[in-house]
């Protein structure tokens, strides 16, 4: 995985939620639960593994035992591991230990700040369904603003 666009997406991820925390009279904690509602919302039936061939894309912590991964800019894996799996919401990089380039559950891990943790469970999500459904729920939001004049 090249820095540049692993660096770019977590860049961007700390601009949007600097800018969603200044903005929101929404508590952190409260904002932290609805994202990951939200990935367990488009989140499939788990599988046992998954393969891929390049590095991945890219990563999100959004509990204190899951994390998003993504292998290419569509497709996301919501990954629960077992606990105790200390700083996962605060790491700052991760390490896959798949085998040969399949993430297997309950015996690949994520080396999180020392921690191996193994893998749990393994969901792919429906990442191109939730976009496509934030977008429209932006929207609606600012058809409703404009609706009450305030746009």
């Amino acid at each position: 995985m090249s820095c540049s666009r692993s660096c770019f997406r977590a860049a961007l991820l700390l601009a949007a939620a600097a800018l969603l925390a200044s903005c929101s009279g929404i508590p952190l904690k409260q904002r932290d639960a609805a994202e990951r509602a939200r990935f367990e919302a488009y989140a499939g039936k788990p599988v046992d593994h998954f393969t891929w061939l390049t590095g991945y894309d890219g990563w999100e912590p959004i509990s204190r035992d899951q994390l998003v991964i993504w292998t290419d800019i569509n497709q996301a894996y919501l990954i629960t591991v077992f606990r105790p799996c200390t700083d996962l919401m605060f790491a700052r990089s991760i390490v896959l230990h798949p085998t040969a380039n399949t993430l297997y559950a309950h015996f690949d891990s994520v080396r999180v700040e020392g921690w191996n943790c193994i893998i749990k469970t393994i969901q792919p999500v429906d990442y191109l369904r939730m976009q496509r459904d934030l977008r429209r729920e932006r929207e609606a939001a600012k058809s409703r603003r404009k609706g009450a004049g305030g746009g």
